[in-house]
Formats: structure tokens, C-alpha cells, sequence
């Protein structure tokens, strides 16, 4: 894994990421039947260094500026929405929101009922457990506690492990609830992406936890997510992410590049 510098969020990233304003009112970003001058995202806002609340209760992180960097690009309002990780997939089905828009990794199974853009970057699972632990590697949890948040692809990996009916995956709705379970020992270990597992530990380093690679974890691929079908507001998000990655945007807003 390549290590790099994990840096500290500032309040004034909150101005840019809410709500972003490219150009007048009346202009519009047409691509077939429908326009678009405003893209309302939900999030599930726990989920640091791509999504959290700041003290103002705002929405920031890497995901807020990405798409803050797409409207400005391509002349669009932007907003994004806190919604919680079960209600955003619902709301983007029902068209309450546009498009999700919460580290939503790309995955087969989740193309059958949405579609996705372009990836805009690439991670892996780790597991993290507490200092001391004799955990130390994918296989040492097999029959272990192991705290995930539900439906995303650390639960996947704990089920492909333990199996789905495993009474000891512990599934929250967020993954600050996991790590708080490792904590407190009611679980053995969690697994979760790993920029989110390295920031927490960047940010405490007095919390006792490890992180744990493992060679069998696969490389995951965040993507926006819009309703099945809906290609013209895919059209627009992956055009303004070809922008943003060919004027070094992007990585300057994640730290590193992707293909």
C-alpha cells in the first residue's frame, strides 16, 4: 500500500462544498431529453476523510469537493445532503435526490440496480483491531467477532469469510459504530476501507487500534451513483470527473491519482 500524508480538515471546506454556484441562474447543462442547472447528492455523513459533518453540521470531505469541482467545471449548482446510507440508495431510486454520492464502491452486484460513473479512486480493505491483539491477517478472524457496516463490501468480506448466517459479523449502520465496538472489545476486529481506517488512526493516535493489511483483500473502486438509466445526469458527472482529472483537481482534492 502506498503511504501518504493524512491532513487534518479545515472549516473552510464547508463554503465549497455545500452548495457551488458556477454561473448565472439562468444557464443550463443540457445533454439529451433533460436539463440540469442543480444536482441535489445524499450522503451518509460518517464516513471521514470522504464524508463528514463540520461543527456548522455541513457536509465536507473528498466527496463534497469532487462534486463542487464537477459543477463549477460544467456550470452547475451543486448540494449535498446527509441523508443516511439506506435512505440515500432509496432517494436515488425514487428521485428524491439525483445521485449518491458516499465512497459507494463500484461493485456487480450493485450495477443491477444503479448505475455508476467513471471511478474516481481506487482503495482496499483493512482490518482493524486493538494493539496487542494476536489478529494478523484475514484468516485469524474467521471465527471472530468482526464489526462492519452493514451493506457495504467490508460486510461482503465478512460474510465471504464467516459466511452470511455467522452470528458474529456485528453490522451497524455506520462504521464509526464498528470501530467504537472494537474499542470497547464487544467486537474482535472491524473491516473497512482503508483511507477511512487510516485517517481515524492519523487523527487518534492514543485509540490503541491497528490497522492489518491483507493480500487477499481485492482493490475497491468509489463511483457516484445515479438511477438505473439515467444517462444524461451520467453523462454530465463523467464528463466534469475527465475535466477534473485532466487539470489535476482531483488529486489535489484526494492525494493521489487514478486511471
Amino acid at each position: 500500500m502506498n503511504a501518504r500524508k493524512l491532513f487534518k480538515w479545515a472549516a473552510p471546506l464547508a463554503a465549497a462544498s455545500m452548495i457551488l454556484t458556477a454561473c448565472g441562474a439562468d444557464e443550463k447543462t443540457s445533454i439529451g431529453d433533460k436539463e440540469y442547472t442543480k444536482i441535489v447528492a445524499g450522503t451518509e455523513a460518517t464516513y471521514a476523510p470522504f464524508e463528514y459533518l463540520d461543527d456548522k453540521g455541513n457536509v465536507v470531505g473528498f466527496d463534497a469537493e469532487i462534486l463542487a469541482a464537477i459543477g463549477e467545471e460544467m456550470g452547475i449548482e451543486t448540494e449535498i445532503k446527509n441523508v443516511g446510507w439506506d435512505s440515500m440508495l432509496s432517494q436515488v431510486t425514487t428521485e428524491e435526490i439525483d445521485m449518491g454520492a458516499a465512497a459507494i464502491t463500484i461493485t456487480d452486484e450493485r450495477k443491477q440496480s444503479f448505475d455508476f460513473t467513471d471511478p474516481y479512486y481506487e482503495a482496499t480493505l483493512l482490518i482493524v483491531t486493538k494493539e496487542g491483539s494476536t489478529i494478523a491477517s484475514l484468516e485469524d478472524i474467521k471465527d471472530k467477532k468482526v464489526a462492519v457496516q452493514l451493506n457495504t463490501t467490508g460486510h461482503e468480506a465478512a460474510k465471504n469469510l464467516q459466511g452470511v448466517a455467522s452470528s458474529n459479523i456485528l453490522g451497524y449502520e455506520n462504521f464509526s459504530i464498528a470501530l467504537t465496538e472494537v474499542l470497547t472489545g464487544a467486537a474482535d476486529a472491524a473491516i473497512g476501507d482503508n483511507i477511512v481506517i487510516l485517517e481515524y488512526l492519523e487523527n487518534n493516535p492514543d485509540s490503541g487500534l491497528k490497522a492489518i493489511e491483507d493480500d487477499s483483500f481485492e482493490k475497491d473502486y468509489f463511483g457516484f451513483m445515479v438511477k438505473k438509466g439515467n444517462t444524461e445526469l451520467l453523462n454530465i458527472l463523467n464528463e466534469g470527473l475527465q475535466k477534473i482529472k485532466a487539470n489535476g483537481k482531483l488529486a489535489e482534492i484526494t492525494g493521489t491519482e487514478i486511471e
